[in-house]
């Protein structure tokens, strides 16, 4: 698969995510910030999967429907747990990845939702 993790999600995810064998780039690689627009459209125009802990793409995707190939937030997620759970989502929800779904983990619960049409 490939992902784009945005600065906020961690290096950590980002390496575990190449060991992995995935194609993965990190939106620090690309220099300074360049705001939640910029990275949903280089994910978008790459067709990887943004990896995020920030919660403003929910905004950007559900009320301005905004494109994208797939995002995966983790905004209660603590640093020390996100690869296990980024195994534990890979495992079982490649599938709704591959088709652009969205899957975000409030607390111990995984949603998986659609974009609006």
């Amino acid at each position: 698969m490939r992902f784009l993790v945005d600065r906020c999600a961690g290096k950590t995810i980002a390496d575990w995510l190449r060991l992995q064998g995935h194609d993965v780039v990190e939106s620090r690689e690309r220099g300074p910030d360049p705001g939640d627009s910029v990275l949903l459209d280089w994910a978008a125009n790459e067709a990887r999967v943004l990896v995020t802990i920030d919660t403003d793409f929910g905004q950007l995707v559900f009320f301005d429907r905004r494109p994208h190939a797939g995002l995966i937030r983790l905004p209660d997620v603590r640093a020390s747990q996100r690869v296990l759970l980024m195994e534990h989502i890979l495992a079982r929800y490649t599938a709704e990845l591959e088709q652009g779904l969205i899957i975000t983990v409030q607390n111990d619960r995984i949603r998986i939702s659609k974009s609006p049409s």
